[in-house]
This record gives structure tokens, sequence and C-alpha cells, in this order.
């Protein structure tokens, strides 16, 4: 405890706190992010386009305009609501952009900044558009709730003491990569891996069942897609033990979010 509060304290001390405590849209909850965001959807953009030139998009045409065309249609619907809400600031930056991969991995990620790769190994259990819309919706969904944000935060204490993201990036620019592409899912490359935590996990699915239904895909389909997720995972170990909630959690979670998510759904 005593070693926290000395972490804190040179945060404050150093003026450090670029973002103190926000809100999660339409969740409410309260969140610290110490980082600018401006700084991570950079970062996020010479990723992103590094990862392509490594991973180039799909030729699979018809799998490219699905993946497209749904994502397009998730980014309006987010758009429009923080427009709505005047709380459009928190999306500053964004330029949207939605790319499908040839992976056979069952996977999807979204950078700070929107840009989101759908690997095509999914494609077989997201079975139709409302499907990939669960998936891309919550990949969203962690991105505009700036759990990335926070899950960096946490790294950059526990692994360099409290400094700042700049001082970081110049001090220890390999060491801060490494944490970059970690926690926002790209941490096959560097031997690590740090996936959101279960409250982030079960967060993003509610707040991807409300886009979805924002912008027309029937959330219901969700409970479908993480039983076919379920069956195609294996054996898992006990919940505790993992940083994702299990699939009874998160299928029971959705299942009781989905009335509030259906008030948002046009048909």
């Amino acid at each position: 405890m005593k070693r926290f509060l000395s972490i804190v304290a040179v945060f404050t001390a150093s003026g450090l706190l670029y973002q103190s405590c926000t809100t999660v849209p339409l969740t409410g909850r309260k969140q610290v992010n110490l980082l600018p965001e401006s700084e991570l959807i950079s970062m996020g953009l010479t990723n992103y386009s590094e990862f392509l030139k490594e991973n180039p998009p799909s030729a699979d045409v018809s799998g490219s305009a699905l993946v497209k065309e749904v994502g397009n249609n998730l980014a309006a619907a987010v758009n429009k609501y923080f427009a709505d809400n005047n709380i459009q600031s928190r999306l500053e930056g964004y330029k949207w952009e939605f790319n499908l991969v040839d992976n056979n991995e069952a996977n999807a990620w979204c950078m700070p900044g929107g840009k989101v790769v759908v690997y095509k190994g999914i494609l077989p259990l997201t079975a139709d558009k409302n499907g990939l819309a669960v998936v891309i919706s919550h990949e969203i969904a962690h991105a505009v709730a700036r759990h990335g944000n926070e899950r960096m935060s946490q790294q950059l204490i526990a692994q360099m003491g409290g400094i700042a993201l700049s001082e970081a990036l110049k001090t220890k620019p390999q060491e801060t990569q490494n944490i970059f592409l970690s926690v926002y899912g790209l941490g096959s490359q560097v031997g690590i891996l740090l996936p959101y935590s279960r409250q982030h996990e079960l967060e993003a699915d509610k707040l991807g069942l409300i886009f979805m239904a924002m912008a027309g895909y029937d959330p219901q389909s969700a409970v479908g897609f993480w039983e076919r997720m379920s069956s195609h995972g294996g054996a898992k170990p006990p919940e505790f033990l993992s940083t994702h909630p299990s699939d009874a959690t998160r299928i029971s979670r959705i299942k009781a979010a989905i009335p509030e998510a259906m008030k948002y759904y046009r048909q």
C-alpha cells in the first residue's frame, strides 16, 4: 500500500495527470485515464499501418466488403450517439477504418482512433451480419470506453514507476512500445499478452450490444455468437484464474443486458 501511495504521489507532484476521472458513456462507470488519448491515437495509427504492411488486407472481396459495411454502420451509429449527447470530444482524432486480414485465429481488435482489424478465422463463428456486428461493436466499445488507456496507465505505473508517456517514449521506447502492443491485442509479436480485465470485457459486451442495436443489428444474436465461441474455444481455466469472464458468466450477463439494448434497436 505504501508503494502504491508513493507512486500516486509521483504522478500528482509531477503534474502528470493529463486526464483524471472521466465517465464511461452509457455505463456511467468512473475511470482514471492518466495518458493523453491523442498520443495513444498517434501510436495506434503508426502500429496499425505497420501491422497492415506485414498482414495485408484480405483479397477476399465479399468478406472484406462485409467487414467494412458492418463496421461503417456501427461507426456511424456511435458517431451519431456521441454527437447527439454532446460527448463527441471523446471521439476527437478518430478516423474509422475496418480491414479483414487472412489469419485463421478467431480474433479482432480496435486501436485507439478507430482502427479495426478482423481476422478471417472468426467469420465462420459470426455466421451473418448480426454476428459480425457483435464482434466489431465489442472491439469498438473497448476503444471508445478507453479501456486501453486504463490498462496502459496501470502498466506504466507497474513497470516504469509512473513516468509520463512522453518521457517513457524517449527513455524506454522499446519497453513502452511493447506495453502498447500487448495492451491493444498485438502482444503475440512481443511475447506477452495483457488482455482486458473481466470488468472491461463485460463492459465492452454491454456497450457493444447497445452500439449494434443503434446500428440496426439484433443484439439478441450475441447469445448465439458467444455460445459458438464457447464451443470453439475448448477447455478453459476456471474464471478466477482468468482475466476474462467465464463463458457462462459472459452469456448470463449478455442475456441480462439485452432488454436494455433492445430499447435502442431500430430494425
